[in-house]
């Protein structure tokens, strides 16, 4: 489709994504200082997900029966709780442009995953996948995930479960427009304090600004805003388009973690972006 026919809404969306959602990883890495990470993934999107329904409320959105509900706690578990929370979880010991470099194969478990609900992948979708194991390979040779091979499991287990979330959803019923994102966050904020009371996880002092403030902006842009943009384009543009941000969030992660963590990004690192993200790019490529 051509830049100028694409509506005012998609754009948004996208921006919300390639933009926002690449800088969560310094908000994740920034909160985790101060915040149990469970803890504060819950916090993040309960608080999202029940501001949204309150707003849905008052504008006299229709309630979601049974059956919806059932398919937006699946989706809640498996992208906000497991996709989410354990990112949260891993980047207390791995950087945020680094995690932001794992994640950037969910297109690849994406396409892996839709081929259970149908979806046949071309010849120049499985070169793809070929090439991005190639670059997760050349990301684990690197000093950041060497020094934490749990950080590196967890991120790999986030991002399948994004995945599969991202390629179910297309399949589940679930409730209409933004009551979807709204419930979705509220059952996955649920599992995630759950898990942080299973865990154990205490907060043994007051956060300091910096961790509200980190708190506040994932609940608010990186939860509310881009969440909804994102179930916005898995319904109106095609899954590879709507994954399309994992190209582009490991880049201002990176540049973000550089610029304002001092993070450092060695040679390794460097290579394995530039394969992954030539990966994502080939298994979305059109004629």
């Amino acid at each position: 489709m051509p830049f100028s026919r694409i509506p005012p809404l998609t754009l948004a969306a996208f921006f919300a994504l390639y933009v926002i959602w690449g800088s969560t990883y310094l908000g994740i890495r920034i909160g985790v200082e101060s915040w149990p990470p469970m803890m504060m993934a819950g916090l993040r999107f309960s608080l999202a997900g029940w501001l949204m329904l309150a707003y849905l409320c008052v504008r006299k959105y229709p309630m979601p029966n049974a059956r919806e509900l059932g398919g937006a706690a699946l989706l809640g578990l498996l992208m906000p709780a497991v996709g989410n929370g354990l990112v949260t979880v891993a980047e207390k010991d791995v950087s945020s442009g680094v995690a932001a470099l794992v994640i950037a194969t969910v297109p690849l478990f994406t396409l892996l995953f839709a081929r259970m609900f149908g979806q046949k992948a071309r010849k120049v979708e499985w070169a793809g996948i070929g090439l991005g194991v190639c670059g997760m390979v050349l990301l684990n040779m690197g000093a950041n995930l060497k020094a934490s091979p749990s950080g590196a499991a967890l991120l790999l287990l986030a991002s399948a479960g994004w995945a599969l979330g991202s390629a179910w959803s297309r399949h589940l019923t679930q409730p209409k427009g933004p009551m979807g994102s709204a419930w979705m966050m509220i059952f996955g904020g649920a599992a995630l304090l759950l898990a942080s009371q299973v865990y154990g996880e205490k907060l043994l002092a007051m956060p300091p600004l910096s961790g509200w403030l980190a708190l506040l902006y994932l609940a608010v842009f990186g939860s509310i805003i881009a969440y909804s943009a994102y179930l916005h384009l898995l319904k109106t543009v095609s899954p590879a388009a709507a994954t399309s941000y994992a190209y582009v969030n490991p880049v201002i992660a990176v540049l973000l973690g550089v610029v304002f963590l001092g993070e450092h990004i060695g040679l390794h690192e460097m290579l394995a972006m530039s394969v992954i993200v030539a990966a994502v790019v080939l298994i979305s490529w059109r004629r």
